[in-house]
C-alpha cells in the first residue's frame, strides 16, 4: 500500500512538472530514499528537484521565503515554479555535505565547515535585507517548548549519578526564551547542504524556518551528531566567519551558542536512543545515505562529547558536562560489546 501511495505522489508529480516545464521527466529519483517529500526529476537537459509535502503551508512558506531571499543570497535553490501543493526548485547539487565532508582528510573538512558556517552567515545576512522578520512565525515562542527542552536534561539520568541540584532550569529556561528577531533556516544539519557542479555549497530545506536568536542554525549544524569536525574546532571556524552585523557581541552569541547547543545535543541524544530501541542500531553509510538520525552508538558517543564540550563553556550548563561524560562512556561500552537497544 504505501508503495501505490508513493508512485501516486510520484505520478502526480511528474504529470505537474511535465505541464509546467513543457518537457518530458526521463526518469524521477529519490536522493532521500522512498517516503520523503522530494524527489529529482531527471529532464533531457537539467535535472529539477519537486517536493510534495504532507502539509502544502509549509511548502508555500518555504517559496515564499526562497523568493524573498533570492536577491540578496546565491547560497540557496532557485524557485522554479509552485504548481498546486507542489514546489519545483533548482538542483544545488547531488554531493551531500554529509557524506561528502565523510570523504576527506581533517584539513578539507576544516575547509568545508568554514564554508557551511560562512553560508549560514550569509543567508542570515541576506534575511536581514528583506521583511521576513515581519512575517514569519517566532520559533520556541511559548513557555511549554522552553520548558521541555530544558527539563529534557533528566535523559541523561540513566547514564550518570542524576541531574546536579547546581543546575539552575530557571536561569537557563530564561537564557534559551530568546525573542525571535534573526531569520534562522532551522534544521542545519550537514545533510541539508550540498555541493553542486561549480563546487559552490549551497543550503536548502527552508519548511521549518522562522525567527529566533540565530544561533540556533549553527546548534544544529555543530549538534549534528553525523559531523565529524571536533567541536573545539568549530568554535575557531565561528570565530573566523562571526558576522558583526549580526546584532551581537561576538562573546554574547558564543555564549548563548554554548547554552542552546548543550541542550540541543540532548535533543539529538534522546532521538537517537528512540530510534535505537524501536529499529536497532543502523550503519554509519546507511545514516548518511539517507540523512536519518544518527542511530549507531559511535554518533550516539559522539554528540554526548559535543555535549560535554559545550555544557563546559558556560556556568549556566556546567553541572551538566558530567552528565555527557557519563553517558559517552556508557555507549562507548555499548559500542565495544556490540549489544543492540532494541526492544522485542
Amino acid at each position: 500500500m504505501a508503495k501505490d501511495s508513493n508512485q501516486d505522489r510520484i505520478n502526480r508529480i511528474v504529470e505537474a512538472a511535465e505541464k509546467h516545464f513543457g518537457q518530458n521527466v526521463d526518469r524521477v529519483t529519490a536522493p532521500g530514499g522512498e517516503g520523503r517529500s522530494s524527489f529529482r526529476l531527471h529532464f533531457e537537459n537539467r535535472d529539477v528537484i519537486a517536493t510534495l509535502r504532507p502539509n502544502f503551508r509549509r511548502t508555500h512558506l518555504e517559496a515564499f521565503v526562497l523568493d524573498e531571499l533570492a536577491p540578496h543570497t546565491s547560497n540557496i535553490p532557485k524557485v522554479l515554479g509552485v504548481v498546486g501543493e507542489i514546489m519545483f526548485q533548482s538542483d544545488v547539487g547531488q554531493r551531500r555535505l554529509n557524506q561528502e565532508i565523510a570523504r576527506h582528510n581533517k584539513a578539507k573538512q576544516l575547509d568545508l565547515a568554514a564554508e557551511a558556517v560562512a553560508g549560514i552567515f550569509r543567508i542570515h545576512a541576506a534575511a536581514r535585507k528583506t521583511d521576513l522578520d515581519k512575517s514569519l512565525p517566532h520559533l520556541g515562542a511559548n513557555d511549554d517548548w522552553i520548558t521541555n527542552i530544558v527539563d529534557a536534561v533528566d535523559a541523561l539520568q540513566p547514564y550518570s549519578r542524576g541531574i546536579s541540584s547546581t543546575f539552575d532550569r530557571s536561569a537557563v529556561a530564561s537564557v534559551v526564551a530568546y525573542p525571535g528577531r534573526q531569520f534562522v533556516k532551522w534544521d542545519c544539519r550537514s545533510g541539508n547542504a550540498a555541493i553542486g557542479a561549480d563546487d559552490r555549497m549551497n543550503w536548502f530545506d527552508f519548511e521549518y524556518c522562522g525567527l529566533r536568536h540565530g544561533a540556533e542554525d549553527f546548534a544544529w549544524l555543530i549538534g549534528d551528531e553525523a559531523w565529524p569536525v571536533a567541536p573545539d574546532q568549530m568554535v575557531d571556524v565561528m570565530i573566523d566567519a562571526f558576522d558583526p552585523e549580526c546584532g551581537h557581541e561576538i562573546a554574547d552569541y558564543l555564549e548563548y551558542l554554548s547554552v542552546y547547543l548543550t541542550l540541543h545535543c540532548v535533543q539529538r541524544f534522546k532521538l537517537i536512543i528512540k530510534e535505537a530501541k524501536k529499529r536497532g542500531w543502523l550503519s554509519k553509510e546507511k545514516v548518511r545515505k539517507y540523512d536519518d538520525a544518527g542511530v549507531h552508538p559511535e554518533f550516539a558517543v559522539q554528540i554526548c562529547k559535543v555535549g560535554q564540550y559545550f555544557s563546559a563553556q558556560s556556568q549556566l550548563t556546567a553541572p551538566l558536562t558530567v552528565n555527557f561524560e557519563g553517558a559517552a562512556r556508557a555507549f562507548a561500552q555499548i559500542l565495544r560489546d556490540g549489544s543492540s537497544l532494541k526492544r522485542a
